[in-house]
Formats: C-alpha cells, sequence, structure tokens
C-alpha cells in the first residue's frame, strides 16, 4: 500500500450540504448513457455473470415473463454509501435529487491500467461547479467486449479527495470501479476511492456508455436507479441532455 496516500474513511460521514437542484434549459435532447440490460452486460469477473430466463412465453403461454439473476453492481449501476460501509444510506435512502442534476462531462483519455491523476482532472473543463456530477470519458465503454476492458485506468486516491474537496454529487466512469484495478492491487488494499467518496455521500455509478458525445459539455444527469430496501447498488437507466 501507498504509504504517503490519504488515509479513506473508516465509516459513514454524513451527506455533503450541496445546493438544490436549479431549474436549467435544455438545448438537446435526452442522451441514454445505459449499457443495454441482458446476459451479455458489462460485469466485474469477480461476480457471477447475470442469466435471464422465461418464467412464461408466448405463444404457448398468455403473457412472457422474464426471469433476472444478476448482482446489483452488473451493467451500468449506482453505488450507494451501504456498499462499503455499514450503517449507511441504502438504495431506498437516497434522497432523488442526489441521483439528478447539472453536471460536466470530461474526456480524458488513458491507456490500459493507467491511473487518473489530480493533474488530469485540473486541466480539464469546462470547470466543475459545487454539486456538479461528473461522468468521465476514457474512451474505455469502446472497449466494452474486449480482453482491454478488464485492464482499464482508475482513479488516484488524491484524485478522490480532489474530487471531495470540490463537492461534487456523483461520479460517473466507463469502466468497472474507480478503484485501482483488480489485477493491479496489493495484500492490504481498501478501496480508497469509493470510501472517500461513499463516506461523504459522493455516489459512484459505474460501466457509463455513450457520453463521450457530450464530453467538454455541461449536462443535466438523471440516474434512474431502483430504490431497494437494503440496497447496496442498483441497475440504472441514466440519461443526460446538453444545457444552455
Amino acid at each position: 500500500m501507498c504509504e504517503q496516500c490519504p488515509k479513506a474513511p473508516s465509516g459513514w460521514l454524513g451527506w455533503l450540504d450541496l445546493p438544490e437542484n436549479r431549474p436549467v434549459t435544455p438545448t438537446g435532447p435526452w442522451i441514454d448513457l445505459t449499457h443495454d440490460v441482458g446476459p451479455d452486460m458489462p460485469c466485474a469477473s469477480i461476480f457471477p455473470k447475470p442469466h435471464f430466463g422465461k418464467l412464461r412465453s408466448l405463444p404457448g403461454d398468455p403473457f412472457n415473463v422474464t426471469d433476472i439473476h444478476m448482482v446489483a453492481h452488473a451493467g451500468t449501476h449506482v453505488d450507494a454509501p451501504l456498499h462499503y460501509f455499514e450503517h449507511s444510506p441504502d438504495m431506498a435512502s437516497i434522497p432523488p435529487g442526489r441521483l439528478s442534476g447539472e453536471g460536466v462531462v470530461w474526456r480524458i483519455e488513458k491507456d490500459c491500467d493507467e491511473i487518473i491523476s489530480v493533474a488530469d482532472l485540473e486541466q480539464c473543463r469546462p470547470l466543475i461547479r459545487e454539486g456538479d456530477i461528473l461522468a468521465v470519458d476514457t474512451g474505455w465503454a469502446a472497449r466494452f467486449g474486449t480482453p482491454e476492458y478488464e485492464l482499464h485506468p482508475s482513479f488516484s486516491p488524491e484524485a478522490a479527495v480532489w474530487l471531495l474537496e470540490r463537492r461534487i454529487k456523483m461520479l460517473a466512469c466507463d469502466f468497472a470501479t474507480p478503484d485501482l484495478v483488480y489485477h493491479l492491487r496489493q495484500p492490504g488494499f481498501d478501496w480508497p476511492v469509493h470510501r472517500t467518496l461513499l463516506a461523504n455521500g459522493i455516489l459512484i455509478c459505474e460501466h457509463l456508455t455513450g457520453h463521450a458525445a457530450l464530453a467538454g459539455e455541461r449536462v443535466e444527469f438523471m440516474f434512474g436507479a431502483l430504490p431497494i430496501a437494503g440496497g447496496d447498488g442498483s441497475p440504472a437507466r441514466v440519461v443526460a441532455r446538453r444545457i444552455g
């Protein structure tokens, strides 16, 4: 482990006090930022693959009924603070305002296993505002379905602290986890990015796609996560549109 890295919180600290969502003027249509939900949706290799079946099927039955078996963290999804902290909000306890609002899409080009640093974030535009949702486009969504998708970039612990200091509402990324990619982790790894953000109520969305078209712009986001009682995460239909 990095002895100089900032120490991640060990427990839930509460929701950051953020500005209320303000009315915005859309300048374009809603764009879907969600991977299709199905057996081939992105899913971290440490989890079982999703399984989809039919309990009832037309024409033999009077209707279709789909049976779904999947972890809450498969596909495009949102992490609740409960994902890493006991006695913290589950998906059903997340205020709706934390799942929508203004933000920015930043393009940060990285290669396999590379780290997104504070220096990378500082050069991005448009500037981030308090209460923004930040979606980062590394181009990794385009690699879904290839072996390289498992070798994604990640955020440094210092970058997570930098985002906390700017009091963002949510971090959305186009790969499986903002923390160090699985095969690079050393014994004692403690998920510093997840823990730094979620401890303060900064939500995390993973496996975002389609946001490359919005890079460098201010947008309005909506994250349609399910209010799962006791849920540490939820699949989400995510959409965004340009704003004036």
